[in-house]
């Protein structure tokens, strides 16, 4: 099993950054109180709140599945935040990668080499 993060850059300049706040504070209850697979999962805003950094761990393509299932009901709210963007890095099961859209949102990167 290996560890997978993802990173997700959220632009609100057309958007609403008051909205994915709320949004995010749900998520992150979710997380806590139904996710022992989720490693880390964090929000950074720059200075004037007009782009986010999402940041998350899961300790396998497993702990990941689980996410989604869990947070699916506010996927579509989230997005129609702002734009985003995400890659997923590591080494994702074949289940999870066909959940994956080649043109989709979230980009996947394998690893490439590693010490």
């Amino acid at each position: 099993m290996s560890e997978l993060i993802g990173i997700a850059r959220f632009d609100f300049r057309d958007g609403d950054v008051e909205e994915f706040k709320r949004l995010s504070e749900q998520a992150m209850e979710i997380v806590r109180a139904k996710e022992p697979g989720t490693l880390e999962y964090s929000v950074s805003f720059n200075a004037d709140e007009t782009e986010a950094i999402v940041i998350e761990r899961y300790r396998d393509s497993d702990a990941l599945i689980a996410h989604g299932r869990n947070l699916a009901h506010l996927m579509e709210p989230v997005i129609a935040t702002g734009s985003v963007h995400g890659e997923l890095l590591g080494d994702p099961s074949p289940d999870l990668r066909a959940n994956f859209a080649d043109d989709g949102p979230v980009q996947l990167f394998a690893p490439w080499i590693s010490l």
